[in-house]
């Protein structure tokens, strides 16, 4: 496993991260704990969760992937290794009515907010601080989660990014999180986020949690820029693309998936030419004696501006293929071929 440094900060995260959303939905705290105690046998110091997990949200199990990791952390063996693992968590944003998390949920990133959901994340983690601590989704409008489309009558009050970060910063002093990032963020989102930072001496951003895959290489261009230039690292989740990348919707073998247990909860890859890019990954991996998604998570892996590509798993075979797909280089040739496709199939689930 390499490691690699996250944005302008010390941390050094393995290349591949352990996500956890299907924790207390798909998988029980048993089968979430043989998958930690798994990865961190397997080199991987990096663990990505949120308040709102697992996912879909809803009221009865909100908290609960938390709360499993942190019973995993309270374990004697684990305890004595917290200061080698990073564990990462994140607030809600702003624009969903999710009052049953907290009484002023609409204003997700008030500071009254962000004091409740950092202390309530810690408790549920059973930790006493908090390695990296993201935002969600902004709190202003953008359009996330497969929407295209700015729209500015959708505009709606936000709590500035100056208070934002004045009230991580508070955090920070207190030893309570180490490190900031933001999560389904804008070119403009960052450069905002890094300007106010510089301006008023307070924290900056080192990460920025964006969906990336052979299916969305929307960061490749004015995203990255804005990253290369203030030093902001891409975790790079839905590698697979809701499983498509693995190939199994394209022979068939799908079954008791996320995309058929929840039909509206992978709207972005029911686009069109999804089916077609990814029949045409696939035939590339076969070509070069690759599985689909050794060849999927391979390719996040090699971009330059990765430092950690999340992995989900709901089955122990799927996490061993996962994380083993650290161990594939692609050789220019593979990498000409895949850019070949996206030419032709130019990011059909943005």
């Amino acid at each position: 496993m390499q490691y690699k440094k996250l944005g302008s900060s010390e941390l050094l995260v393995s290349e591949i991260c352990l996500g956890t959303m299907t924790y207390a939905q798909q998988n029980s705290i048993a089968e979430a704990h043989e998958q930690l105690d798994y990865a961190i046998a397997n080199g991987i110091n990096f663990i990505d969760t949120a308040e709102m997990y697992p996912v879909p949200p809803k009221a009865e199990t909100q908290g609960r992937t938390e709360q499993y990791i942190g019973e995993w952390l309270a374990k004697p063996h684990i305890k004595q290794q917290r200061d080698k693992l990073i564990i990462a968590t994140k607030i809600i944003g702003t624009g969903r009515n999710y009052k049953w998390l907290r009484d002023d949920a609409i204003a997700a990133l008030s500071r009254k907010n962000i004091l409740q959901a950092v202390d309530d994340s810690l408790k549920r983690l059973q930790t006493d601080y908090i390695d990296l601590y993201q935002i969600h989704w902004p709190d202003r409008n953008v359009p996330i989660f497969g929407q295209v489309g700015f729209d500015p009558q959708l505009e709606r009050e936000m709590v500035s990014i100056a208070e934002q970060l004045e009230t991580f910063a508070e955090l920070m002093q207190i030893g309570k999180i180490r490190h900031l990032g933001v999560s389904n963020e804008t070119a403009w989102g960052i450069s905002e986020f890094s300007h106010t930072a510089k301006q008023l001496n307070l924290p900056r951003i080192a990460s920025i949690q964006n969906a990336y895959s052979l299916l969305n290489r929307n960061f490749d261009s004015h995203l990255a820029e804005a990253c290369y230039r203030e030093e902001v690292s891409l975790l790079a989740y839905s590698p697979l693309a809701f499983g498509h990348l693995s190939g199994k919707y394209v022979t068939g073998s799908a079954a008791n998936t996320r995309i058929t247990l929840f039909p509206n909860f992978g709207q972005r890859y029911q686009k069109v030419n999804v089916s077609a890019a990814t029949a045409e990954y696939v035939a590339i991996a076969q070509k070069y004696d690759l599985t689909p998604t050794q060849l999927a998570l391979a390719f996040v892996r090699s971009r330059w501006f990765v430092a950690s590509t999340i992995i989900g798993a709901t089955t122990m075979e799927q996490l061993k293929e996962n994380i083993d797909s650290a161990n594939i280089q692609l050789n220019a040739e593979i990498l000409k071929e895949i850019d070949s496709v996206h030419a032709r199939y130019c990011n059909p689930a943005p």
